[in-house]
């Protein structure tokens, strides 16, 4: 009986062993950006990443659709699976660290070693598998770094959902865009056959030439042409929204755009830019980064744990006896342990090969981490000109468009006076037409542009929206 109260006590003396690690400190690198934008922005609202998507995008019909996205979007599906699986790998690294136990039994025929006649075996008991004792960190170091992963793939789930949110709010913005084209082509293409119909009175009265004609009816048909054009790409964008939501974008939705204009859609909200060492804690894409990093860190501590013995334990309790009949007797009892060490002497640079590797691929982790801030830090610096840019570029074409408007009215006005000749009318009908899409395609990008700041901010993600995502262990929690 003293056997077996010695084996809890070998195994707690085994846990407490284990408290070596050889994870080296983990030195961030220095942010490789400057600590300013290029454009100082003002810091009196919410930051990006503290407002919730359905905040920044106030339109309920958009609102709808990012939901339906969040829903069915199957790269988001993955992401989330990517989740659990990640949590599986550190769940078996955590495990390692605890002996196996199980039930064993055996029946054998063998030839007695003193009769050296053929006698049976058998036993049955509790078997403790070979469990390696963790002295030196090795376990613990890969239970680190599958922690890390884990961590990883939560942020690049998040990374994940940022992005798709805000492609469905560009794809629907767009939409609303080609509706808006598609009108003014409409509306160009009616105008344009109202003057061919004049073209054609006047060419039929002597009054004007047959050039005439046939310039309005050239200018005619490069409407309808485009007109089909951006039918065409209207369609095309209706396809890539659905594969964004992952489902079949309802019919009253689209509807809804038509006759309206970009100028109707409510307001997206503003957003500070913020310090770029915001950017470390908000962007999910540069935490995954980090995560990354510590996990490749925590890969040097286990190879470097390989170069050291490695100490094994198994054990065994139970019965064994020569009759099955008599196998649970009192004087069947039997218990073992054996406790095992190997220390690697010639391994063929096997052991130092796998330490280059990982001591490598932390480099290659803190140089992908670099580039991910140096990356954010340009995605919002091109967002901030751009929004500079783009609101005085848009005022400019606002203006242009009235003063086309004007010279278009008086051209046809001077035309039909037979003051001005055709051409002077179909130059302003074209100018027009050019000057009018070019506002819309200017206030496409300042809205895109709106949505892509939000997002290189680290905007569009929730805790509320992590519906399906399992949260991390406690046990991960503690040690993070």
């Amino acid at each position: 009986m003293n056997n077996y109260r010695l084996v809890p006590t070998l195994l707690v003396a085994a846990l407490m062993a284990t408290g070596c690690s050889f994870i080296p400190a983990l030195d961030k690198p220095v942010m490789p950006v400057s600590e300013q934008y290029p454009i100082a922005t003002a810091q009196t609202s919410t930051p990006a990443a503290d407002l919730p998507w359905q905040n920044f995008y106030t339109d309920e019909r958009l609102q709808k659709i990012i939901g339906l996205a969040l829903e069915n979007n199957r790269d988001l599906r993955v992401a989330v699976l990517n989740i659990e699986q990640a949590r599986a790998q550190y769940d078996i690294q955590g495990s390692k660290l605890f002996p196996e136990v199980g039930v064993s039994a055996s029946a054998t025929r063998a030839p007695s070693q003193l009769t050296g006649q053929y006698a049976n075996n058998y036993t049955v008991g509790l078997g403790l598998a070979s469990w390696e004792i963790d002295f030196w960190g090795r376990i613990r170091s890969l239970k680190e770094q599958a922690l890390a992963q884990y961590l990883a793939t939560e942020e690049g789930r998040k990374a994940a959902q940022i992005s798709l949110i805000a492609a469905v709010a560009s794809s629907w913005i767009g939409l609303q865009a080609d509706e808006e084209l598609l009108e003014i082509s409409r509306r160009t293409l009616q105008t344009r056959e109202e003057s061919i119909k004049l073209a054609r009175m006047r060419f039929d009265a002597g009054a004007a030439s047959e050039l005439d004609f046939r310039q309005a009816q050239s200018l005619t048909e490069t409407a309808r042409a485009t007109l089909a054009q951006q039918t065409r790409q209207r369609d095309l964008d209706i396809n890539a929204l659905n594969l964004l939501v992952g489902s079949q974008v309802p019919q009253d939705m689209l509807v809804s755009l038509k006759g309206r204009k970009l100028a109707d859609l409510p307001a997206l909200a503003d957003v500070p830019a913020g310090l770029p060492s915001d950017l470390l804690l908000r962007r999910p894409d540069i935490r995954q980064a980090e995560q990354q990093m510590v996990a490749a860190n925590a890969s040097i501590g286990a190879a470097r744990a390989l170069f050291f013995p490695n100490i094994t334990l198994t054990a065994s309790a139970g019965f064994a006896n020569r009759e099955v009949s008599d196998l649970f007797q009192s004087g069947s009892k039997y218990f073992s342990i054996g406790p095992s060490l190997y220390l690697p002497i010639f391994t063929a640079g096997r052991n130092q090969a796998n330490l280059e590797v990982a001591e490598v691929s932390k480099k290659m982790a803190a140089a992908q981490y670099e580039k991910s801030i140096q990356t954010a830090f340009r995605e919002v610096s091109d967002s901030l000109v751009s929004r500079r840019s783009l609101a005085d570029q848009l005022q400019a074409q606002q203006a242009q468009v009235e003063a086309v408007s004007a010279q278009f009215k008086l051209s046809d006005l001077r035309y039909r006076n037979g003051v001005a000749s055709y051409l002077d009318l179909l130059d302003a009908q074209r100018t027009l037409f050019t000057a009018e899409q070019a506002v819309v395609q200017v206030r496409l990008a300042q809205l895109q542009n709106q949505v892509n700041l939000y997002k290189v901010l680290g905007g569009g993600w929730s805790p509320e929206d992590d519906r399906t995502a399992s949260a991390a262990p406690d046990q991960a929690k503690a040690e993070q």
